[in-house]
């Protein structure tokens, strides 16, 4: 016996053991290599987020990139609007962990620089940088001796003036024209190593020009509702406009973009991922509202269950139910839960019963057994023994 289990065979804990369900299959891309990271079909989608930092300011920078990186970022970009910034890109992307990508507005020198600095990629926007259609054929020449992918990045507030004038305002026809004009100035140059985004506030309006975009090309898309706003609202705005176009398999990479600091960015778009099966789901909390039949306080219960798993990497489902009516079965599908009432949880782990205990036990409970799966998980992924089941 192991505590109040014994071995009997082994258990998968989290994902299935089968490839699990996705809503559609992966819209066909062409692909392409930011630094490390594959982006388009055929590949994962990844999680981006954007520095605050002032780019110039080296130290700062990368501290925050590293603290994205912990957070699960796969690439980040940061702002170069200045010479002072260009000239700190070399060292930022020889130090970043994961690939950089300089954002580039307003000169076109500063495109060049950073594809000179070793940035794994370049965003450029073609609406407000001065005379850029008349820069392709060298941006194209620069990129592709390099080696370096271009963003090609439209935002509602500063589209082309061309093309506000023939529609009148940033209409999703307006957004995907802007971009597959300048994408075709790349490909009369024969560069194709592009990728797309074409942001707007509204969720409606951006999913509609992405739809359009994945009708008329093959280039990887990289979506983004941009100015989303506070992190209640940015959320609920990107994982709508999210859902809506991966559920059509559009989509290669994803930004957050919240008015918040850029680690919350990373883990809204990983957990959107990890709900829809899009990446490998790590810890993951299963609680009910709560309602006149519980018999406990279920908030105050998932929350510090939450706490006291933070930075679990083990793929591990818990349920933290409140009432005899849906908690047993909740409790029993998950890898370890519990169900509560009348002043006691009864724990389960992968669908039995192990020990009931007092309501204030209930938290350190759950932890323990948590702790001991994780433990007990990896020891079998080093060893590849049997894992500790329920008898």
């Amino acid at each position: 016996m192991v505590g109040n289990l014994e071995v009997m065979s082994e258990v998968m804990l989290g994902m299935p053991a089968t490839p699990p369900p996705v809503l559609a299959e992966r819209r066909e891309t062409r692909q392409l290599m930011v630094g490390k990271v594959g982006v388009g079909s055929g590949f994962p989608i990844s999680v981006q987020s954007m520095t605050t930092t002032v780019t110039a300011d080296v130290n700062a920078t990368l501290q925050q990139i590293a603290e994205l990186t912990a957070a699960g970022c796969d690439i980040v970009r940061v702002a170069c609007p200045s010479q002072d910034d260009a000239e700190a890109l070399p060292a930022i992307a020889a130090k970043s962990q994961i690939p950089v990508i300089a954002d580039i507005h307003f000169q076109p020198k500063y495109v060049f620089a950073a594809i000179e600095a070793g940035c794994a990629a370049v965003r450029v926007n073609p609406g407000n940088i001065k005379k850029f259609d008349d820069k392709v054929r060298e941006i194209a020449a620069a990129a592709r001796d390099h080696g370096t992918p271009i963003r090609i990045g439209v935002n509602a507030g500063s589209l082309d003036p061309r093309l506000l004038k023939k529609y009148g305002k940033a209409t999703p026809e307006a957004l995907a024209e802007s971009a597959m004009w300048e994408a075709s100035l790349f490909a009369e140059h024969d560069f194709h190593d592009l990728k797309i985004s074409v942001k707007h506030n509204d969720p409606v309006v951006m999913i509609r020009a992405y739809e359009i975009l994945a009708e008329q090309c093959d280039y990887p898309l990289h979506l983004g509702v941009t100015e989303a706003g506070p992190a209640f609202q940015g959320t609920i705005k990107s994982a709508v406009a999210f859902g809506a176009l991966l559920r059509q398999g559009i989509g290669d990479t994803i930004r957050v973009s919240l008015s918040a600091p850029p680690v919350e960015e990373v883990k809204v778009g990983t957990q959107i991922l990890q709900s829809l099966n899009l990446r490998p789901r790590k810890l993951e909390i299963v609680s009910c509202p709560s309602c006149g039949r519980a018999q406990v306080d279920v908030y105050k219960l998932a929350d510090e269950v939450t706490a006291g798993l933070e930075g679990m990497e083990t793929p591990l489902r818990v349920a933290v139910m409140g009432c005899v009516v849906n908690g047993p079965g909740e409790a029993r599908e998950a890898d370890l839960g519990v169900a509560s009432g009348n002043g006691k949880g009864q724990i389960f782990v992968k669908g039995q019963v192990i020990k009931t205990v007092p309501e204030h036990q209930i938290v350190e409970t759950l932890i323990e057994e948590a702790m001991r799966i994780a433990e007990e998980a990896g020891a079998q992924a080093e060893t590849g023994a049997p894992t500790v089941t329920v008898g």
